[in-house]
């Protein structure tokens, strides 16, 4: 292909201009999406206790399960009114097919209460939102929500707009409240009126008639939607007298589901939206959708009432984007400069081009690749800026070296080429090697950093071509024209006279200092290798999941015992915004926040700061935590307080979780409740949650015999109690997007009070009348708010935070060591496991154990093939763990934990490192063949591959040398694997230029001792 001058260069074209295409239509978002693998089965229960929905839901559903293929772990969550069964699908099965398993099983229960709902079925996935958005306003709740639903009615029918849905609002319900005297003096019960009800207010189809006209559809219409047409509904009928209606007896109205749910934004009542994006729609278009709408929706809406659009991430998406870009311009450039220093400004150029050339072609196999335009897929570009031009610095230089010797551009190229297409090609796969241990991490982790070695592979195939096909092409063919530049070239080749005279009079002396001291080189580097990797085997660094990724929202959760009044949420929410607000003021007001929402949830009020952008505020999130952490001081009588600059992020969740399981939850709560006591006393930890949360008060009603002597059954008794004080329910209407539920109940002033109870009435068959006290024993006691299980196992969760994260293991190691096999020991029967990070950590970690040992394996395979020998291999691959010293290093420098994104980069750093030994020990081989001595053979290649050798990792280093200095936030969660890689090529480098002539000099020593002539 180099004697032909169109062939390469309509193939880069084709790369170029194919990738740029495709780029434009590829998938673009924040992070990578990935598969939840768990199937959830959902039961609603409506007013069950979480005792009762274990008894009655969860406990059928997980013996239904248990036993059914392709299943790893069963979990559950029982709460008041619903319970959950999640499946965690076992690694390799088919969700699908364990998702039909599930519903068939599911389906042959028979032993769900009838007043549950049917199970609901779902693979459960990750919908991706866009922005929140505050319809807020001084105006009553049906206002509010009748605007709220117009603004996402509108916003669903624009352009560019595909879900949008309401945030933490109550279920709409219809309430027809008739009180107890009305009951008895018609002789009724709510069940009677419930089913007149369902009967009236349905429509029915009737069929259809023939007619000599065609065929005609009957239809009986009686559907009633909204509370004012059930007034009219005859609840009595008879001959004698006008029929009682149910307005007659009911009052009747528009309501909501009984339930402590609230929300402020900036003081003011708000209902939140979530709009999300679907398919190939981009965080910036669905953005633009709804800021081009909302002239048109503010239009219709009262003036009263305001809209506020907060939590774009399609702003996070803009500036995340122009950081990585900025962050790959610049590394691009600091490439083509050293580059330019070390060869003539036009072979640094046509070895510039292939990086571009490579990573638009790669964009051409990523969208069958499953791979998005996202922060992950735009760092591995990053991460392959420095490597990618490797191989192509290595072809380059040699044809250049041929070109210096005075031979032909055609000749020269050829030659060039042809001498390290074997090196070149096996240094590219073992840098493909390398990555792949990243694409077998499991569980949501792994998948989404599995984008970083798709990308790299995708792009190290792209240079492969480039480098041996195209580049030896364009610099076959490349005039000289250094007239036109005779100043840049003089001061090139005076740069390159230097670096030449550095290698003969420096380099080379010193490297045959360290061949004649080789065994003394050896011990000193190994004795560098021990005592660095003693530095985190020690303690005396951190060791994290991953970095935390600051959010542009500040958050706060406090947890109030259950059953806490209403007007104590709000209490607490006031205290809250308020020490937000003073932070807010403090430091600079408008120019750092720009709302804050709170919002009741039962015993739960959740809080968020909505701050600006990081380069327009002047403070960051997590200083506003820590502040408003001071200003709200310690709030008396609540379970726990939380405090939150990362949710949702990378790195997100508490620094510490421990779930405790036993059978009896007595001894549950007793050892969450030790544990938590102790975490507190650990200096590091900071948000302590015992994970167990007293429920409600509860009333256990036991029916007595005299109930039974009167015909009286538990479910009648029940059912009667349950009618009265949640309702009956007669029907569910669908009204626009929301489904109603029509209850009837006692009016709210007869079931304020436990007298109420005490009071009622029962029913019994002959029509009378009798005192519940009188058929029933009434118990008094405390329910739970929710009972977790795993593996048929109830469950408690302890977390806690930890400050600074570096800290994390020393806590991890004394919850491990001392705190839990104590709490064992002193609660039998208990067992313990740490979850949330930990759990990823420790999944990541096993993960590495094996598919590094096979990737080892594997580059020793692919390097000895090559070099014919089984002893070779090993010389270059004892470069691989000196790049783990200056990986350590460069993490202590830069002042940043390890972390398993670290760990990633340690072992994406073997391929790399290989290769430099690779091309060294290469040479020394073919000037053996030419008969030199072993000694001088190995000193030759370390002065002649020197240059190619430094270009590589200095290219490499200043291609990510952007991001290693990146002091935004934002990209903290990559940097880690950038210093891994940056710092570990440089340090392994300097190494590897004295060590591996060292070894080979060695091994050479012991082939001679033991009288072998060849490997």
């Amino acid at each position: 292909m180099v004697c032909h001058r169109v062939a390469p260069n309509l193939l880069m074209l084709a790369l170029l201009v194919g990738g740029l295409i495709m780029s434009l239509q590829i998938q673009k978002q924040v992070f990578p999406e990935f598969q939840l693998d768990t199937v959830a089965v959902s039961v609603a229960y409506p007013g069950a206790t979480p005792e009762e929905v274990e008894r009655a839901v969860v406990l059928p559903v997980e013996e239904a399960v248990s036993g059914l293929d392709g299943i790893e772990e069963i979990r559950a969550t029982a709460a008041e009114g619903s319970g959950t069964v999640t499946l965690e699908v076992r690694t390799g099965a088919d969700r699908q097919t364990v998702y039909q398993d599930v519903q068939q099983a599911v389906g042959r229960i028979t032993t769900l209460p009838a007043d549950a709902d049917q199970p609901e079925i779902s693979l459960s996935s990750r919908r991706v939102d866009v922005m929140d958005i505050q319809i807020h306003g001084d105006v009553d709740p049906w206002t509010l929500r009748q605007a709220a639903e117009q603004v996402r009615d509108r916003l669903l029918d624009s352009d560019g707009v595909s879900q949008a849905e309401l945030d933490g609002v109550r279920g709409l319900q219809i309430h027809i409240e008739i009180p107890e005297r009305e009951l008895r003096a018609h002789g009724l019960t709510r069940s009677q009126v419930a089913g007149t009800v369902r009967d009236y207010a349905r429509d029915r189809a009737g069929g259809s008639v023939e007619t000599s006209g065609g065929e005609i559809l009957l239809r009986v219409t009686e559907r009633r939607e909204w509370a004012r047409e059930f007034g009219s509904i005859p609840v009595i009928t008879g001959t004698a007298g006008a029929p009682v209606r149910l307005g007659d007896i009911a009052t009747i109205r528009e309501g909501f589901e009984n339930i402590d749910r609230a929300a402020i934004f900036n003081g003011e009542p708000t209902i939140g939206m979530e709009v999300f994006r679907v398919e190939n729609q981009t965080p910036i278009t669905v953005s633009e959708a709804v800021h081009a709408a909302m002239p048109r929706v503010l239009a219709d809406l009262p003036a009263s009432i305001d809209v506020t659009i907060e939590d774009d991430n399609s702003d996070v998406y803009s500036q995340r984007l122009n950081l990585l870009l900025t962050n790959g311009f610049l590394g691009l450039l600091l490439v083509l400069v050293l580059l330019s220093l070390f060869l003539e400004f036009k072979l640094a150029f046509w070895v510039t081009v292939g990086i571009p050339t490579a990573f638009l072609g790669a964009f051409l196999f990523l969208p069958a690749l499953d791979v998005s335009i996202s922060m992950v897929s735009m760092f591995a570009f990053i991460v392959a800026l420095g490597i990618v031009v490797d191989d192509a610095i290595v072809a380059g230089e040699n044809i250049y070296e041929y070109r210096q010797r005075g031979m032909d551009l055609i000749p020269a190229a050829v030659q060039g080429a042809r001498d390290i297409a074997v090196p070149i090609t096996f240094s590219i796969l073992t840098n493909m090697v390398a990555f792949a241990p990243l694409l077998f991490i499991p569980g949501t982790f792994g998948q989404i950093w599995a984008v970083i070695p798709t990308v790299v592979i995708a792009v190290f195939a792209i240079s492969w071509v480039e480098a041996l096909f195209i580049l030896p092409a364009h610099l076959a063919h490349t005039r000289d024209e250094r007239r036109s530049r005779e100043a840049l070239h003089r001061r090139q080749q005076a740069f390159s006279d230097a670096f030449r005279r550095f290698i003969d009079r420096r380099y080379r002396p010193l490297l045959a200092i360290t061949v004649r001291w080789r065994y003394v080189t050896t011990a000193a580097a190994f004795a560098i290798l021990v005592v660095t990797l003693a530095v985190p085997v020690s303690g005396k660094m951190g060791f994290i999941l991953m970095p935390k990724v600051e959010g542009n929202r500040a958050d706060a959760t406090v947890t109030l015992p259950v059953g806490s009044p209403m007007h104590r949420a709000e209490a607490v929410r006031d205290r809250m915004v308020e020490a937000v607000h003073r932070v807010i003021d403090a430091n600079g007001g408008d120019q750092l926040a720009t709302g804050v929402y709170a919002s009741i949830n039962e015993n739960r009020v959740r809080l968020a700061a909505y701050l600006r952008p990081p380069a327009e505020r002047p403070i960051s999130t997590a200083e506003v935590v820590r502040l408003w952490r001071e200003e709200a001081g310690t709030i008396p009588g609540v379970e726990s307080v939380r405090y939150e600059s990362d949710r949702g992020g990378p790195g997100g969740g508490p620094a510490v979780s421990v779930e405790l399981a036993h059978a009896n939850i007595d001894m549950l709560e007793q050892a969450s409740e030790r544990l938590a006591d102790e975490l507190e006393t650990l200096g590091p930890t900071t948000d302590v949650d015992d994970g167990y949360t007293p429920g409600k008060r509860q009333f256990d009603i036991d029916i007595t015999e005299a109930a039974r002597s009167l015909g009286l059954t538990a479910a009648d008794i029940g059912d009667q109690v349950r009618h009265a004080f949640y309702g009956a329910e007669a029907l569910r209407v669908l009204r626009g997007r929301n489904e109603v539920r029509v209850l009837v109940r006692r009016p709210e002033a007869e079931r304020r009070g436990v007298e109420d109870v005490e009071n009622m009435l029962i029913r019994i068959p002959d029509g009378g009348w009798v005192p519940l006290t009188e058929v029933a024993e009434i118990e008094r006691g405390r329910g739970y708010t929710t009972i977790s299980r795993r593996d048929h196992r109830r469950t408690v969760t302890v977390t806690a935070d930890v400050d600074p994260p570096g800290e994390t293991q020393r806590v991890l190691d004394t919850l491990r060591q001392e705190l839990l096999p104590a709490l064992t020991d002193d609660h039998p029967g208990l067992t313990w496991s740490f979850q949330g990070r930990q759990e990823s950590m420790r999944d990541a970690i096993n993960s590495f154990f094996t598919s590094v040992t096979l990737v080892l394996l594997v580059i020793y395979a692919l390097l000895a093939i090559p070099f014919r020998s089984y002893i070779q291999p090993l010389i270059i691959m004892a470069a691989i763990p000196f790049g783990v010293v200056g990986a350590i290093l460069g993490h202590l420098l830069m002042g940043y934990n390890l972390s398993i994104i670290s760990i990633m980069g340690v072992i994406a750093l073997g391929g790399v490192v290989v290769n430099d030994a690779l091309v060294m020990i290469d040479y020394a081989n073919a000037r053996r063949r030419e008969g030199v001595s072993p000694i001088e053979a190995v000193t030759e290649a370390g002065a002649r591959r020197f240059r190619p050798i430094m270009l590589t990792t200095l290219t490499t280093f200043g291609g990510l040398a952007p991001m290693i200095f990146e002091t935004s936030r934002q990209a903290r969660f990559m940097i880690p694997m950038a210093i891994s890689l940056g710092y570990g090529i440089l340090f392994a480098t300097a190494i590897l230029l004295l060590l591996i002539p060292s070894l080979y000099a060695i091994v050479e020593d012991l082939r001679r001792i033991a009288g072998f002539q060849n490997d």
